[in-house]
């Protein structure tokens, strides 16, 4: 009786077995065709929705913390002074030099004139945050070098700055420097005094 059972359900298992994976290939098939079909679809709704919700953000507080900090970054030398300018069309106005305002790190009248001169001979004073960070050299030529680096990154936020900044001579690089000492003077050329006996 045992053997006859066992023949007996032997065939309803190879039928259950070559139905099942019929139906679990077409199940597969269907459901990648679904997801292709669907995923693009999905994508470029996503995109067109981040369009429009960046245009509709523009203009407020929180769009401007979002993007990006433009900037306009130039390099002006003097001797062995060298100061790295950035221009920001953003931001509180203000002229910073190594972290103070330009008119408490530059002591005299005179070197407040020559550091902003290039900026006021544009007329842009307000219009820039300036921030300098400038290394080496005495003070005098850091802020013939700041001159240098403002003019330059003046010229590259408007290339029609350049006629008139070149023409003031702001972005020229002053090659002068001070000539070595010479064996046997006391200085470059001073020579000791001299006398006959």
């Amino acid at each position: 009786m045992a053997d006859k059972e066992i023949t007996k359900k032997e065939p309803i298992k190879k039928s259950i077995d070559k139905a099942a994976p019929k139906k679990a290939a077409v199940s597969k098939v269907a459901i990648k065709k679904s997801i292709d079909k669907a995923a693009p679809k999905k994508a470029a709704v996503s995109k067109v929705a981040k369009k429009k919700s960046s245009k509709a953000v523009v203009g407020t507080k929180e769009a401007d913390k979002q993007l990006p900090v433009r900037y306009y970054e130039a390099v002006g030398r003097r001797k062995r002074a060298t100061a790295r300018v950035r221009l920001f069309t953003r931001g509180e106005k203000g002229f910073v030099v190594n972290t103070k305002p330009y008119t408490k790190y530059f002591p005299t009248a005179e070197l407040q004139h020559i550091a902003d001169e290039a900026l006021k001979k544009m007329k842009v004073v307000d219009k820039f945050s300036v921030s300098v960070l400038v290394r080496g050299g005495g003070i005098a030529g850091q802020a013939v070098a700041v001159r240098h680096g403002t003019a330059r990154a003046l010229v590259k936020f408007n290339l029609d700055f350049r006629k008139r900044l070149k023409r003031a001579g702001f972005l020229r690089r002053d090659p002068r420097k001070k000539e070595r000492k010479k064996f046997g003077l006391k200085k470059a050329r001073k020579a000791p005094q001299w006398s006959k006996r």
